[in-house]
Order: C-alpha cells, then sequence, then structure tokens
C-alpha cells in the first residue's frame, strides 16, 4: 500500500493513507467501506469527495483513494462517477473485494434488478463473483440471491443456483439483519 500525504477531509489537519482516523478530529481518514459513512450528513460527504479529488489529481492510480472517492459518489447517488472510481480501485487489486462489490453496488444506479439491463446485470454479476473470489462475505452471496430473485425469477427465467440456494449460503457464512437492512440502505431499495 502506497502512502499518501493529504489533509484530513474533515478538519484539514496534515494526514497520511497510512493513518485510520485523524489525530486531531478523530474523522476516518480513509473510507474503506459503505457503512464508514452511511450516516454521515451530504455535505461531509462532499467535503469528503472534493478533498479526495485534490489529493486524486496528483495520485491518481491510488487505489485506497479512488475507493474512498467511489463510496463518497456512491453515497451522493453520484452513479456514474462512483463506477469509474471503483474500476480505478479494481486495477491489479487480488486482495480487497470491496471495490468490486460496491462497483456492482452503483451498476444498479438505484433501481431495482427488474428494470436493469441483461448486460449490464450480467457485468453485476461478474464484479459479485470476483468479490467472492476473493472473500466469500454473506452480504455478496445475498446480493446475488436479490439479483436472482429480482431480475431472474420475476423474469421467469430458469437459473443456478437458485435465489433461495443463495441466500442458504449468505446464511451459511452469517448473514444478519443488520446486513439486510445495511444493503438495502446502500442500494436505495427497500427489502422485498
Amino acid at each position: 500500500m502506497e502512502i499518501i500525504s493529504l489533509s484530513c477531509p474533515n478538519c484539514g489537519a496534515p494526514v497520511s493513507t497510512r493513518q485510520n482516523n485523524c489525530e486531531y478530529c478523530q474523522s476516518p481518514v480513509i473510507i474503506t467501506s459503505f457503512t464508514n459513512i452511511a450516516d454521515m450528513p451530504l455535505p461531509q460527504i462532499s467535503k469528503y469527495a472534493d478533498s479526495y479529488k485534490k489529493t486524486l489529481a496528483e495520485n491518481p492510480d491510488s487505489q485506497d483513494l479512488n475507493l474512498s472517492i467511489g463510496i463518497c459518489y456512491l453515497r451522493l447517488k453520484m452513479y456514474e462517477k462512483a463506477s469509474a472510481s471503483f474500476e480505478k480501485a479494481m486495477e491489479d487489486n487480488f486482495d480487497n473485494p470491496e471495490p468490486f462489490f460496491l462497483a456492482a453496488v452503483s451498476l444498479l444506479r438505484g433501481k431495482k434488478p427488474f428494470v436493469t439491463l441483461r448486460p449490464v446485470i450480467d457485468k453485476i454479476e461478474e464484479y459479485l463473483n470476483a468479490a467472492v473470489m476473493i472473500e466469500p462475505r454473506a452480504v455478496f452471496y445475498y446480493f446475488m440471491s436479490y439479483i436472482k430473485q429480482d431480475y431472474y425469477n420475476r423474469k421467469f427465467f430458469k437459473t443456478s443456483p437458485t435465489s433461495e440456494e443463495l441466500y442458504a449460503t449468505a446464511i451459511q457464512y452469517g448473514l444478519t439483519e443488520t446486513d439486510i437492512q445495511s444493503f438495502h440502505s446502500m442500494i436505495g431499495m427497500p427489502r422485498p
């Protein structure tokens, strides 16, 4: 991981990507998952995005910064920019499944899978399969199950594994009610 110096996205103090939190304001320096900013007010997220944008001008290939700004864009519902940032974060990144998962989320564009075009569904599944290969997580299998249920089942397409089988796999990996609520909050769709 490359260490980059930047200003704290919250208070402006000098920090680096090596730090988890700013030593002055205790805010996160690098955002690593959507849950880090799920409850953050939108003006503060915009502030984070602006800070990352400035630092990315000098370090455009930083996986950490591209992931962080992508998460900000996703929270701000700027799906095109989020997708582009996640794709940069994915390049040569075979250790972190988060950019693959979040890229799949951003491809939904805040819509139900049922109204999404088939090539987009295929790309979402490609990203989710990559995320699962890096590190299987319950929420990844739940997302796969959700796609199968809302796209394939509603269009009466036969598919394997089924949405029920993927949901059972998610349960085996420890899926919780909190995971489900967090996922639906992230995609902006109520739970079916």
